[in-house]
């Protein structure tokens, strides 16, 4: 069952003295390793500022996350349940098969009780389990330079249209449509609060997002119509500079972003991510208050708009706007990176101030 889960550096502090009272409640995933791991886990502690925390299994699989061999967590989620420890082992023992129901049918487990067991205890389904883990296969491959078709092996699909449509649910665009000649290039970031995907030409980032974002395949979707060019695979060198700023910030050794940035919105939506900019580093601000320092009082709404449509996260800190009450609100990324971003810029005000 989740439960809503207290700041991260609770769960840390958890995370360091094995604390069972959190086992199956929370878990770890470390930024270093690509691990995901029990609170309880007996391998050596990570750092700090390598962890992120999750309520269930299944967002640390979104997350990119693999599961650790020494904790064993998934089968600790899976509870007494034969039939699910039986599925989890075939997953690992066959992890690029496409699974489909009639295979879990052919193990003698109904579908829909499968379905359900594991929605609850992971918070994903186990085919949705193991798509996940295909899939990211397979954006490695393209990433590397490597064809469609290899990639599509590499996931584990048999047929490249399931790939392209599996590919497009992630990305928003299938990889046929990625071009070699491009002027947008795309490639990941790897951060301790999960991988990002960054679009950018030679001059400019045009997106970064956390790979898990529901809207990503939208906002790809959207950049791609706006470049007549199209996209395809690779790294600018600003896509290394956004890297390294990011590198720096999330080990907490500096909150400047120099990278330059292309801004595809309205004119109003580029000047309330411009304000977003101005925000100092470990300080916060309701919508109100920022359309009051735009000189636009009582266009709070619109400024909430222009916020969500903010399609560089992190870099336009859209994280450091807060409701009226102080309280958390949407963020696209999830309110528990929310959390986790405004506690680093506090620190890292702390650690400069």
């Amino acid at each position: 069952m989740m439960f809503d889960l207290p700041d991260s550096k609770t769960l840390y502090d958890a995370l360091v003295a094995r604390d069972a009272s959190y086992d199956g409640r929370a878990y770890v995933g470390v930024s270093s390793t690509g691990i995901f791991c029990r609170l309880t886990c007996p391998a050596r502690k990570p750092k700090y500022e390598n962890c992120q925390f999750f309520a269930t299994p299944g967002a640390c699989i979104e997350a990119g996350f693999r599961a650790c061999k020494r904790c064993h967590p998934l089968n600790a989620a899976a509870g007494n349940d034969p039939l699910v420890r039986r599925l989890l082992e075939a997953l690992e023992a066959r992890p690029s098969y496409r699974w489909r129901e009639e295979d879990l049918v052919a193990m003698g487990a109904d579908p829909s009780t499968i379905r359900r067991a594991f929605k609850r205890q992971f918070g994903m389904t186990f085919l949705e389990m193991a798509r996940q883990r295909r899939l990211r296969e397979g954006f490695t491959t393209l990433s590397a330079g490597q064809s469609v078709i290899s990639a599509q092996l590499e996931a584990g699909f048999e047929s490249p249209s399931a790939f392209r449509a599996a590919f497009a649910r992630l990305v928003g665009i299938a990889p046929g449509q990625f071009r070699k000649d491009a002027q947008l290039l795309a490639d990941w970031i790897e951060t301790p609060l999960g991988a990002m995907v960054a679009v950018a030409c030679q001059h400019k980032l045009h997106l970064l997002e956390f790979a898990d974002r529901k809207a990503l395949p939208r906002e790809v979707a959207k950049l791609q119509k706006r470049q007549p060019g199209g996209i395809g695979f690779g790294r600018p060198e600003v896509v290394d500079q956004a890297a390294e700023e990011l590198g720096a910030y999330f080990t907490g050794r500096a909150a400047r972003f120099d990278t330059p940035l292309a801004y595809h919105g309205t004119a109003f939506e580029a000047e309330v991510w411009r304000a977003l900019r101005e925000i100092p580093v470990g300080q916060t601000r309701s919508y109100g208050a920022l359309a009051q320092s735009l000189g636009r009082p009582g266009s709070s709404r619109a400024v909430a708009r222009a916020n969500g449509a903010n399609q560089i996260a992190v870099m336009i800190p859209c994280h450091r706007v807060l409701g009226a009450d102080g309280a958390l609100t949407g963020y696209g990324g999830g309110l528990w990176r929310k959390q986790r971003l405004i506690e680093i810029e506090r620190d890292l005000s702390a650690a400069t101030g």
